[in-house]
């Protein structure tokens, strides 16, 4: 996999005020993990990163970073470990990167892509179903893969294809239990929906009370006097 070069400056304030001043000029916060040794704060320009992130690697990209006025004057092979966005903006809130040696396997998760369109979905009325959408491979930094593409095209209904059906170069080690699915034709079924009855039980109490509040039947007597005229006398002692 190809370097791509990026520069950030060292970070020096720390607090929300700090961080909103940063983002005001067009930055990003971020922070750069090595094993053994202290974390560096950093700043990034937003654009830059973002064009990173939107490149075929994603965040399995391997990055040249220079950091500006460090001590240690070489760049550092970095790799994306984690990238808070806005909720609602989606912008770029803050990047870790984790430093990493370009001798050393390291175990990435690499994004697992669909090609064609099954007979099963265009013949058999059958949808695909994607359960697993990436997998974890170990491999050298320079070799860690693009996107994975695979190609579904030839699935009928109920067939599928499972992890140990992909075939890699030699160099990309599979971590992913191979028995796991990640492609299944099956049999589109539309799900009726059935409207119940609505019971309207506010509206009964609302009859009941105007029955009993409605003015009587000429002629006829009200119940509660008709209830107190029913009602037996006491006996005389």
């Amino acid at each position: 996999m190809e370097q791509i070069k990026l520069s950030a400056s060292i970070r020096e304030g720390r607090g929300k005020q700090a961080v909103k001043k940063l983002r005001a000029q067009g930055l990003v916060p971020g922070i750069v993990y090595h094993r053994g040794q202290e974390s560096v704060s950093i700043a990034i320009a937003e654009k830059e990163l973002s064009r990173i992130m939107r490149s075929a690697g994603g965040d399995n990209v391997l990055i040249d970073l220079t950091i500006e006025k460090e001590k240690q004057a070489r760049p550092r092979a970095v790799i994306i470990k984690e990238v808070q966005h806005h909720p609602v903006e989606r912008g770029i809130l803050h990047v870790d990167f984790n430093e990493i040696s370009l001798t050393e396997k390291i175990i990435v998760e690499v994004e697992i892509v669909a090609q064609g369109e099954p007979i099963g979905v265009k013949q058999e009325n059958g949808v695909l179903d994607h359960p697993l959408r990436t997998i974890k491979i170990q491999c050298l930094p320079t070799d860690i893969p693009k996107p994975i593409d695979v190609d579904v095209s030839k699935l009928a209904l109920n067939q599928s294809i499972h992890v140990k059906d992909i075939v890699l170069s030699d160099k990309l080690k599979v971590m992913t239990d191979p028995e796991l699915l990640l492609f299944h034709v099956k049999l589109h079924v539309e799900e009726k929906v059935e409207t119940a009855a609505v019971e309207t039980p506010e509206l009964e109490v609302i009859r009941e009370k105007k029955d009993e509040t409605a003015a009587p039947v000429p002629g006829e007597k009200p119940k509660e006097e008709a209830k107190a005229k029913e009602a037996p006398k006491p006996e005389k002692k």
